[in-house]
């Protein structure tokens, strides 16, 4: 066991079309620690998949939210987005696109529904849940994670009382995890950032951005990480439910296809480019969770009429390191492979 007393292999938590209770119950069951990325979930949905981890196994897991981010209301700017959007839905023969009535969830219901489903740790990205919080879900019994992609995110989440601190290198797939200085969030790479979360902080230190074989975790734990969190390197596995054209895009792609893009949710993310993040690489857009939620109709339709140039195609800077796995056991015993006990 490392960090927290959990396995030093953690998936880390993917939220989208990776989001699924067989792909972390599989991790669990091969001896690692499996996170569900609930940020786009229901607290309905949130209840089903938690329950759903439980019949496939009985190991521990991990529920992860996105804290709660201010946000404009631009109407100017969606009006302009949906503009934008509506001549890739003729495309794909939809009707144009519309205002959406639902923005995000509610995040204290969220939280909630994850509280009720007691799941081991709850971690956090894109904010310092706060004192207050931390405080109240560790007496509640949970483990608290938060994210940093620098030194004086990390130090602010140890003064909020968290159990350990993730690490998000500069490589990481997904959405930026940051909440201090520059929207895009702090760009350090993994080797960098690991080592002076380190050194800085006196709780664990869980490195995750680039790592995605045994030469990672080991180097991850020489710099001072107490356990690696991997994502890219479990999208291509069998439990992994991504879409046919995601899944094809990931196959083909090398490794300078990844780039930081605003265009499908308004926050900076890692991922493939495509015909949208290009067209939409200058773009002004309306305040993050705005385009997620403009834009889902078409990236749900592009997924089924197998077009990727219009979907979300959160990867990694491992992704070259990632391929056909196999099994996500398969993927958890390579990667132990590299972590001295």
């Amino acid at each position: 066991m490392s960090a927290l007393g959990l396995p030093p292999i953690w998936l880390a938590p993917m939220a989208g079309e990776a989001a699924s209770a067989k792909l972390v119950a599989a991790v669990g069951a091969a001896g690692g620690f499996g996170q569900l990325g609930a940020a786009y979930l229901s607290p309905a949905r949130i209840a089903e998949i938690a329950a759903e981890i439980r019949t496939l196994g009985d190991q521990p897991f991990g529920v992860n939210l996105f804290c709660p981010l201010p946000w404009r209301r631009d109407d100017a700017a969606m009006d302009a987005y949906l503009q934008r959007l509506a001549g890739w839905h003729a495309e794909l023969g939809l009707p144009p696109p519309a205002r959406p009535e639902r923005i995000e969830e509610d995040f204290e219901a969220q939280l909630q529904a994850v509280i009720a489903a007691r799941p081991a740790v709850i971690s956090f990205v894109m904010g310092n849940p706060g004192a207050a919080r931390v405080a109240a879900l560790q007496a509640q019994g949970f483990k608290v994670v938060g994210t940093a992609t620098q030194v004086a995110e990390g130090l602010a989440l140890q003064a909020s009382g968290v159990d350990a601190v993730v690490a998000q290198g500069a490589e990481a797939g997904g959405h930026r995890g940051g909440f201090l200085g520059s929207p895009e969030g702090a760009l350090i790479g993994t080797l960098a950032l690991v080592p002076q979360l380190a050194d800085a902080l006196r709780v664990p230190v869980i490195a995750a951005g680039g790592i995605a074989d045994a030469r990672g975790v080991a180097a991850a734990q020489v710099l001072g990480a107490q356990a690696v969190a991997v994502g890219t390197a479990f999208l291509l596995t069998d439990e992994c439910p991504l879409s046919a054209p995601y899944r094809a895009a990931l196959r083909a792609a090398s490794d300078a296809d990844t780039t930081l893009t605003r265009a499908f949710s308004g926050r900076y993310a890692r991922g493939l480019a495509n015909r949208v993040t290009r067209e939409l690489e200058n773009a002004q857009l309306p305040d993050f969770p705005q385009p997620n939620a403009a834009s889902r109709p078409l990236r749900q339709a592009a997924a089924k009429a197998g077009q990727a140039d219009f979907i979300s195609l959160w990867a990694g800077q491992g992704l070259g390191l990632a391929r056909e796995p196999g099994s996500a056991a398969a993927l958890v015993a390579a990667l132990n492979r590299g972590w001295k006990t």
